[in-house]
């Protein structure tokens, strides 16, 4: 058994408010946990309106799911926000 956690920092040019900044956390962590079952939240950069930074983590049975999820996870954030991915830290324990 392994615990996967990924870190992804977003940059989105476009928000000017802490609440507009929070609308798209929220939906996205929303969609996070009922697409894969992964614990998620904002874990750094909250008083920042642009960078949205969001953890990720779930327990796998092989390093071969670890890989195929991280994997499916960054499209899944890719396809479902404007905000750019800035940066993916991935690791697996």
């Amino acid at each position: 058994m392994n615990i996967l956690a990924i870190t992804f920092r977003l940059y989105a040019p476009w928000v000017h408010s802490l609440k507009e900044k929070r609308m798209i956390v929220k939906s996205l962590i929303a969609k996070l946990q009922n697409q894969f079952h992964v614990s998620a939240a904002e874990i750094d950069e909250q008083d920042r309106h642009q960078f949205i930074v969001i953890g990720t983590a779930a327990i796998v049975p092989h390093n071969a799911m670890a890989d195929r999820l991280m994997n499916e996870i960054t499209q899944f954030i890719e396809q479902n926000t404007e905000a750019e991915i800035i940066d993916a830290t991935r690791e697996i324990r």
